[in-house]
């Protein structure tokens, strides 16, 4: 397994579980000092930063490109694929595509997470899957030219009210027979919403492709209550070759919080 760690250059994320929100610049030489493998990236659109720039940095650094995070797109534009209104939904996903196409020159995967949305009174639920399954569709086929995945992330209740858990969102890739998306299992959200990490872990494995690896609390494993051990044994008993990802709180500080990472990824 490979380890990532967040650069977020969203100022209204600002508090956000991003462990560094320095300049990309910054970011990348603290990800390498700290050991880490690759970054994953949350900038405010795909003209942030041009593609060169990036694989500089990376050359510079020696670190992969993890995956490119959507999020911007509802956190600054109040962007969402399952809005009530067309106009809206049509402005997210050329969001998303535009990102896609941005992580794809650099071998990397674009994310879903908060800009799935959630049904309402105005989109009744079952409306709303079927708006996130068209997007999906088209989406995951955009990703499919440049040979990566679409990153799919099922949230918590208090997030989304379209899927809360891994093997629930495994159901509805499989039964809207949707290629090329592939989900994360972010441990956070799996405290609140699974009855078992390890059993949902184990059950998905062959539809996860990304794991963001929090503590219950969402920081640092070691600094909440989840045991880490079992799950790093697991996943290497399941052949999981995927990143794991510190999309943690900057607590107590963002140079502990990557360093408590680090350590924790360790058997």
């Amino acid at each position: 397994m490979k380890t990532a760690v967040t650069l977020c250059r969203v100022a209204e994320a600002a508090a956000g579980p991003f462990v560094f929100h320095d300049s990309l610049s910054e970011g990348f030489a603290k990800a390498a000092q700290h050991g880490f493998d690759a970054v994953e990236l949350f900038l405010p659109s795909a003209d942030e930063v041009s593609i060169g720039e990036i694989k500089q940095l990376q050359a510079q650094h020696q670190l992969a490109i993890a995956a490119v995070g959507t999020g911007a797109g509802m956190v600054k534009h109040g962007l969402s694929l399952t809005d009530a209104d067309p106009a809206i939904r049509a402005k997210a996903l050329e969001f998303i595509l535009s990102l896609v196409d941005f992580g794809g020159q650099l071998g990397a995967p674009a994310i879903l997470g908060s800009m799935q949305g959630r049904s309402s009174i105005a989109v009744p639920h079952a409306r709303a899957i079927s708006h996130l399954a068209e997007s999906l569709c088209i989406i995951a086929a955009r990703a499919a030219t440049f040979g990566v995945p679409f990153i799919y992330e099922p949230l918590n209740r208090y997030e989304t009210n379209l899927f809360n858990r891994i093997g629930d969102a495994a159901a509805f890739l499989i039964g809207e027979k949707l290629e090329n998306v592939t989900l994360l299992a972010d441990l956070f959200h799996m405290n609140i919403e699974e009855a078992s990490l390890e059993q949902a872990l184990a059950e998905n494995v062959e539809h996860i492709g990304h794991i963001h690896f929090a503590d219950s609390n969402r920081r640092a494993m070691g600094f909440g209550h989840t045991d880490s051990k079992p799950l790093l044994l697991l996943l290497h008993q399941l052949g999981y070759s995927g990143y794991l990802s510190a999309e943690i709180l900057p607590l107590p500080s963002a140079d502990e919080a990557a360093a408590q990472f680090i350590q924790s990824t360790t058997l």
